[in-house]
């Protein structure tokens, strides 16, 4: 049963819910990293079936009226819309019974160990319905196995073999290579092919390379065809006719 159906007619009082505090991110490379991975996704990514989604990074995830939220470095929840009143308190943050479902996935970006994202965290990712939970650890605190996938399977989440969400059709690999000025090593999106889902820049560079590649093109066609009427001329034949 979804939760849109057990809390028909039912509205919790938020009033007393903080439901942003302007803390910034721990570090520069997770602020990066942070934008990254929603860095191109609504324009270049596909969802299933053509489906709204949502994708947004370090907003709370308020998954049970009585419990304090969790703080994802990024989700994505499917079949859901960006709410026309965005500004009032209970469209301000991610409250699942607003949404009327819990994320598909979230990603958190070890920092340190103080935010238990293989422990406590782990643990409240599956209480609240979270099918795919992504840990990426770039600086090795929970060992040299940087990047970590997660299914869950009834009530638990049982590791991936293959950085691929079938739910979503979406993959994912580590990308060696500058963004946004910073060189580094960062998890990135993937088509179900494999192929990297680009970012604005890196979208906009290849417009800009084709619409070049066009451009000269029709220039040495150009002098290709002066060319050919000077040649012409001499022989006294007008090019035009």
């Amino acid at each position: 049963m979804r939760y849109s159906e057990i809390l028909a007619g039912y509205e919790p009082d938020i009033s007393h819910i903080t439901t942003e505090d302007n803390e910034p991110v721990d570090n520069l490379f997770s602020e990066h990293q942070q934008r990254l991975l929603g860095d191109g996704i609504h324009e270049y990514w596909r969802s299933p079936d053509g489906q709204p989604f949502i994708a947004v990074s370090n907003v709370g995830l308020f998954y049970a009226v009585q419990q304090p939220p969790i703080v994802p470095d990024f989700m994505l929840s499917l079949g859901v819309e960006y709410p026309e009143k965005y500004w009032e308190k209970r469209h301000r943050t991610y409250f699942v019974w607003e949404f009327g479902k819990a994320p598909e996935l979230a990603v958190e970006i070890v920092s340190n160990l103080v935010g238990n994202e293989l422990d406590k965290k782990f643990d409240l990712y599956a209480q609240a319905g979270i099918t795919y939970y992504v840990v990426y650890d770039p600086s090795e605190q929970y060992g040299a196995d940087t990047l970590r996938l997660f299914v869950r399977e009834g009530s638990e989440y049982r590791r991936l073999d293959k950085p691929y969400f079938e739910m979503l059709r979406l993959g994912c690999t580590l990308w060696e290579g500058e963004y946004a000025g910073m060189y580094g090593t960062w998890l990135r999106w993937t088509h179900p092919d494999g192929i990297l889902i680009p970012t604005g820049a890196e979208a906009a560079g290849t417009a800009f390379e084709l619409l070049q590649e066009a451009r000269n093109e029709a220039q040495e066609a150009h002098l290709r065809a002066e060319k050919l009427a000077t040649q012409l001329r001499a022989l006294g034949i007008n090019p035009e006719e």
